[in-house]
């Protein structure tokens, strides 16, 4: 049992098991804000162009509902295709890929930068210590020659 909990603490504290779940965490909350994103700000402009507030409420009627002429009770619900949901996932969809597309071109180019910030970073001068060690190193080399 002791072996168990040691490999489970090994693994669980690893790095990339700590990075996948800030990633879930933060991906979480980042889904919060794309979906008021569509919900709040892309689809009453959609709304305003379309002159329907909203797609989810878009259906066929393949059969109508049957109705009691006397008690006006609902004797069968309405057969609808219901393609409105269809389209507003399919919306919903689009604009979360390409919200997710952007944040993480945006992120690659950052780290792209930073790796050329690095390469670009000249090496630093050898101190007196190291200069007369490679000097050794070198004389020792030609000895053994």
């Amino acid at each position: 049992m002791g072996k168990f909990i040691e490999d489970f603490k090994a693994f669980a504290l690893k790095g990339n098991v700590i990075d996948m779940a800030v990633g879930v965490i933060v991906g979480g909350a980042f889904g919060k804000i794309v979906t008021s994103l569509v919900n709040d700000i892309i689809m009453p402009v959609i709304a305003l162009c379309t002159g329907s507030a909203n797609f989810t409420d878009l259906k066929a009627v393949l059969k109508p509902e049957e109705v009691d002429a006397a008690t006006g009770e609902v004797l069968r619900e309405a057969v609808t295709f219901n393609y409105g949901m269809f389209i507003q996932n399919i919306v919903d969809f689009l604009i979360i890929a390409l919200c997710i597309f952007m944040a993480l071109r945006y992120t690659m180019k950052f780290m792209k930068k930073e790796e050329k910030v690095e390469e670009e970073a000249p090496a630093p001068e050898p101190t007196k210590e190291e200069v007369l060690l490679t000097e050794i190193r070198d004389l020792l080399k030609d000895q053994q020659k």
